[in-house]
């Protein structure tokens, strides 16, 4: 089962790929624990810099497989899918994804848990929770008008509607687009140039982004507590000294 999402480490990089195109991606039970044991993982190992979330085929990810969430039963807070769900809203490692052909309902609000998307110009976006009877899921709720505005993101989780990979820059759901055949070696360049940085650093920084609004000052109480953090690490001090030169 584990064949379905592929993981593997090198060079301070996590590579998560979905591994199931003859279903269009779509993600099972299994699928949702193998993927949550791999940003577990990651976030323990101090010296990961980057989570990359990739699929095989044509689409990126048509949603979840129904068939096999209604042979799991009664979904609950400790099902797999929340658990992953969780996870990735709650690491510290930067999660770069790349997207090509369709991404459907989680296929798309995963992403919005993710720091960095890029996508191919093939790439089209759809929640259609309401569609299928549901409500929207994975804090897509909050997180789209965020991103986006009340309105637009009422035609995304209301009206169902589809959004092209243009469009989605200009909604804030991804990064940039790239051609297709370039999309690869784009979120292989991205993740290279994390994980040249310093890993601490680096998480910190993320952690620092994903915390709620707070007063101005307490945000630079919170940034100088981990600023002297950083500071009196010897790669910090290592850097310092290089530029000092």
């Amino acid at each position: 089962m584990s064949e379905r999402v592929i993981v593997r480490t090198e060079d301070r990089i996590v590579r998560i790929h979905l591994n199931r195109p003859e279903k269009k991606n779509a993600l099972t039970q299994d699928m949702y624990q193998r993927m949550t044991d791999a940003l577990q993982a990651a976030q323990a190992d101090e010296n990961v810099a980057a989570v990359v979330i990739t699929s095989e085929g044509n689409v990126f990810c048509a949603g979840n497989d129904l068939g096999d969430f209604l042979r799991h039963g009664e979904l609950t807070s400790d099902s797999p899918v929340f658990k992953f769900l969780d996870t990735i809203a709650s690491i510290d490692v930067p999660v770069v994804a790349g997207v090509q052909g369709a991404a459907v309902g989680i296929g798309t609000t995963l992403l919005l848990h993710c720091d960095l998307v890029y996508c191919a110009d093939d790439a089209r976006f759809v929640m259609p929770f309401v569609d299928m009877g549901l409500v929207p899921e994975a804090a897509s709720s909050q997180l789209v008008p965020m991103l986006c505005g009340h309105l637009k993101a009422s035609a995304l989780l209301l009206l169902g509607e589809s959004v092209n990979a243009t469009e989605a820059v200009s909604y804030n759901l991804v990064n940039k687009v790239v051609a297709a055949d370039a999309l690869t070696a784009k979120i292989d360049e991205v993740a290279q140039a994390l994980a040249a940085k310093p890993v601490k650093s680096l998480r910190l920084s993320k952690k620092l982004l994903k915390v709620p609004y707070e007063p101005v000052q307490g945000r630079i109480a919170r940034e100088l507590k981990d600023f002297l953090q950083v500071l009196g690490s010897p790669e910090t001090q290592a850097i310092i000294a290089a530029k000092a030169r």
